[in-house]
């Protein structure tokens, strides 16, 4: 069934701001295993949809279904727990602690959390501690950060940065990713380093992502399909080809400026 294929759909969402829609009647579908760009002007909903769909706003019309359940307006921290997470264009991190720290902090409900397991059951909390400890190795090894391991995510660069966010991803069960800007402020070697990594998670670990990004040349690389949204809700969807020589989005979007670059919306 076409459903099965779909880990995300979103039906006619609308956010109004006052009198102003900022998402109006949007549509769209995600499918299992993709990795979809969304692009658009500045104003053109993009943001409001991440936000409407991970819980961070609650829609003033339609609802979002995230594998075949309606989560419309569940808050994030809930659909954390149910593999679908947001990162955002300035990096979330504890800048205080070390790049492992930070990972180590990412699953929830542990048991070190409550004080009568820490003082009576010291023996569970330190197993499931090592254990974390292990899986956060992994990641680190696996995003090639293992030199950085012991810095504190405070004194990482913004690049280095987006890739601890990736790496808060991979500790708990992801199934769906939402990048907001991942390439945003981050310079060309570790952008490639980004895209890597989120390849890699895709067809070695099935993660299925869905990005805003401005950057059109990294949007080519790692996305299929693209869509393209104007005026809070979708304009087209296809291949970035098809997106490129389409009149609508040329006229609407790519006609407005540069063809590599636009804002967040």
């Amino acid at each position: 069934m076409e459903r099965d294929l779909n880990i995300l759909q979103v039906n006619s969402l609308s956010k109004y701001f006052g009198g102003l829609a900022a998402v109006s009647n949007c549509s769209l579908k995600i499918r299992k295993g993709s990795i979809t760009g969304v692009i658009g002007p500045n104003g053109s909903g993009k943001t409001t949809l991440f936000n409407l769909i991970a819980g961070n706003l609650k829609p003033s019309e339609g609802n979002v279904l995230f594998q075949d359940e309606d989560i419309t307006g569940i808050p994030s921290y809930e659909l954390f727990s149910k593999g679908l997470l947001r990162t955002f264009q300035i990096a979330h991190e504890f800048t205080n602690l070390t790049v492992l720290e930070n990972l180590m902090m990412v699953p929830g409900n542990q048991s070190g959390e409550k004080l009568t397991n820490a003082l009576f059951n010291p023996k569970i909390v330190n197993q499931e501690e090592v254990k974390i400890k292990e899986k956060a190795l992994e990641v680190i090894e696996f995003l090639n950060l293992k030199q950085l391991s012991k810095e504190l995510a405070g004194n990482l660069s913004g690049g280095q940065k987006k890739l601890l966010e990736l790496g808060r991803t991979m500790m708990v069960d992801a199934k769906l990713v939402l990048l907001d800007e991942v390439g945003a402020g981050v310079n060309r070697t570790l952008l490639k380093d980004i895209g890597s990594a989120i390849l890699r998670l895709n067809k070695e670990k099935g993660y299925t992502f869905c990005m805003i990004e401005h950057d059109m040349d990294f949007i080519n690389r790692l996305c299929d399909p693209v869509i393209v949204m104007s005026e809070g809700s979708v304009l087209f969807k296809g291949t970035s080809d098809e997106v490129k020589n389409n009149e609508q989005v040329i006229e609407s979007y790519l006609g407005r400026g540069s063809k590599n670059r636009n804002g967040a919306g």
